[in-house]
């Protein structure tokens, strides 16, 4: 059985005991969080729409924090002009502990 849920913006495909790793959320670590469920997979029966109104998938927070350094480099050839930038993007890692129909 697996769901696809929709986390920030973004649709994940889950299964039970998965790590999964989803944009930064508001949850400490232990912490359960409910995500929303947009499908499920159950032996071949697909669930939609309103079949999955009341479907749950609950994930348990196990790590957060920021993702590798990307560099950044633009310049403006000729006219020495340089710029270098840096970026760590935070995430969430989570853990799904149950999907329920």
């Amino acid at each position: 059985m697996y769901a696809i849920v929709e986390v920030g913006g973004k649709q994940y495909k889950v299964e039970k005991d998965t790590l999964v790793k989803v944009e930064l959320l508001d949850a400490k670590v232990g912490d359960v969080v409910e995500l929303k469920v947009l499908m499920i997979s159950d032996n071949g029966k697909v669930f939609v729409a309103n079949d999955v109104s009341k479907s749950k998938v609950k994930a348990e927070v196990v790590f957060n924090g920021k993702g590798p350094k990307l560099n950044i480099f633009t310049y403006k050839p000729k006219k020495n002009v340089r710029k270098r930038q840096g970026h760590r993007q935070p995430y969430t890692q989570l853990k799904v502990i149950e999907i329920k129909k």
